[in-house]
């Protein structure tokens, strides 16, 4: 590593971690209706928005109908985006005249942007039409973002209000996190791509002529500002088929950190604003510090893994610092590492680089880090949820083996607690061992792996890790536009939102309702050094040891077998 390397890990940190405190603190503002230097300019926009849909604001809903509020406004989005899709070819702001998208694909993608997954089989320049783009994919990058956030605030509430079965108003909270949390970021970030570059227009495609005389069509598009919600709402899903590698979507290296940046720059802002709901900051510091931990973890290990030279080459007389097959060339290895971790650290799935072709090792940590049910700062609210479910099982190991009754800032943790709980473990092994498994033991759709042994089983592992942990991200090479993969990786999308969202939902509403025990001498800790040991041990062996096994018949094989020199 030289030292330019060591100042791009260095300004990432400081990019994402200096602006949290002040961010989250403004977000908890904002989610409960204080008064902030945007009220101005955008209150007589969200009470417009209250009267056009009829939304009383003031009136607070249980967890069940707050529950049912998102299932029916995630249903209308898939509904509408699923007609755009199939219906493309007569729809406007489509200058290439593309069809409509085959039913299977067009199921897959609808499922994917609903569900912040951002998954793509397909190439977007090549498949979708300017209206697809803005009106189906843009608009799902902001409410799916936002529909994350109002889960965590719910949450919240649920945790720190007492003896109430209510917690807050979905239609409200889905108004103010975009109005208030992404549309502002997303305006200032697409401008700062449009002054590196990054086309935002809707002309046709632009024509040349190549030096051999061949004609050449160049894609363009209103990019801009599709990349930076995609970037600010850990959705992923890129303009361009190549996604971050291609120069339009992220054309400097300015371009590049502030993309990367921008992957988790809300998410750690929104563990100060837990912080603020629970009135311990403290507790946000826990947090953040267990999620630096498994990050640091994951990136020392893919950039020292990344920085070795390829075993099948160590034999030849050259000197090798560090593969670059699969890099992206414009910014070297350590670029290319850090956003892989990011990526999958976070619900992103953006890529600037091919994790196929990273070392066995260095791409096993994108999958590991998918398989711990995005929870390194996740998803925009959906990060920090699932962490916080790790902490109420930690809480839970914590009181059995000290003979207590486990408890969360006063709030005690009972049997129905602890079922839906369990229920939320269940998730990432169904979605990825069942379904993985389903995958590869039938003749059909195993003809979609294109690599043979540990690697080409890489492949179908990573697909099904990344659409049930909501990431979006692939190893290239998987052939995943068939129909029997579009339909199964769209219900492993489906099982990995939503299978923690009514957990998540029906725990809240139960803390909410619970009289909150005041902490005393006996009360554990959940703030200090021990509690963040006890969370990590607990994610690392309670999260990742189910997939041991796997990983060791995918990357771990393929490592060791590269070591012999098979």
């Amino acid at each position: 590593m030289q030292l330019q390397d060591i100042g791009l890990i260095l300004a990432f940190f400081v990019l994402v971690l200096a602006p949290a405190p002040f961010l989250g603190r403004f977000y908890y503002w904002v989610m409960e209706g204080q008064r902030t230097f945007l009220t101005p300019v955008l209150a007589p926009v969200e009470r417009f928005c209250y009267r056009l849909c009829g939304v009383d604001a003031e009136r607070e809903q249980d967890w069940r109908g707050y529950c049912a509020a998102l299932l029916a406004f995630n249903l209308a989005g898939f509904v509408l985006l699923f007609a755009i899709l199939m219906l493309q070819g007569v729809l406007p702001l489509n200058p290439q005249k593309l069809p409509g998208v085959e039913w299977s694909l067009a199921f897959n993608t609808a499922v994917s942007f609903v569900t912040n997954t951002n998954w793509q089989a397909y190439s977007g320049e090549a498949a979708l039409s300017y209206f697809s783009q803005m009106v189906g994919l843009g608009v799902q990058n902001f409410v799916s973002a936002a529909v994350g956030l109002c889960v965590l605030v719910a949450f919240a509430r649920g945790i720190s209000r007492r003896s109430t079965d209510r917690l807050g108003n979905f239609w409200v909270d889905l108004t103010r996190g975009t109005l208030y949390v992404l549309l502002p970021l997303c305006l200032l970030l697409a401008l700062f791509l449009v002054c590196q570059g990054v086309p935002q227009t809707l002309l046709d495609y632009a024509h040349a002529v190549t030096l051999q005389g061949a004609d050449q069509s160049i894609p363009l598009g209103p990019a801009a500002s599709q990349i930076a919600i995609k970037q600010l709402g850990t959705n992923g899903g890129g303009f361009f088929g190549v996604n971050s590698a291609h120069p339009f979507e992220n054309p400097t290296a300015w371009s590049n950190l502030l993309e990367v940046v921008s992957i988790i720059l809300i998410p750690a802002a929104l563990v100060f604003t837990f912080g603020h709901y629970v009135k311990d900051l403290r507790q946000s510091r826990a947090l953040l510090a267990c999620m630096l931990v498994l990050f640091v973890i994951g990136l020392g290990v893919t950039l020292y893994s990344e920085y070795q030279p390829n075993p099948a080459l160590a034999a030849l007389p050259i000197e090798q610092a560090g593969s670059l097959e699969g890099k992206e060339s414009r910014f070297g290895i350590t670029a290319s590492a850090l956003w892989a971790v990011t990526t999958t650290a976070a619900s992103n799935g953006s890529v600037n680089a091919m994790h196929d072709s990273f070392s066995a090792l260095g791409g096993m940590v994108p999958m590991f880090n998918m398989m711990l049910g995005e929870i390194i700062f996740g998803g925009v609210g959906a990060g920090l949820y699932g962490m916080l479910l790790f902490v109420l099982i930690a809480v839970f190991l914590a009181g059995l083996m000290i003979g207590r009754t486990p408890e969360y800032l006063g709030k005690k943790l009972e049997a129905r607690e602890v079922r839906l709980l369990v229920a939320t473990l269940l998730v990432m092994p169904v979605g990825v061992l069942v379904f993985c498994g389903l995958a590869i033991s039938l003749y059909g759709p195993a003809a979609s792996i294109t690599n043979p042994g540990a690697h080409g089983f890489s492949q179908v592992l990573y697909a099904y890790t990344s659409g049930t942990a909501n990431n979006g991200s692939a190893f290239a090479g998987f052939g995943a536009n068939t129909p029997f993969h579009n339909v199964l990786i769209g219900l492993a999308m489906i099982l990995g939102r939503f299978g923690y969202i009514l957990p998540v939902l029906a725990i809240a509403g139960s803390l909410a309702m619970k009289k909150r025990a005041p902490l005393g001498a006996n009360s554990f800790p959940t703030h200090g050094p021990l509690f963040v040991t006890l969370l990590t041990l607990t994610i690392l062996l309670v999260g990742g040891l189910t997939f041991l096994p796997a990983l060791a018949l995918g990357p771990i094989a393929e490592h060791l077998a590269l070591i012999q020199g098979f």
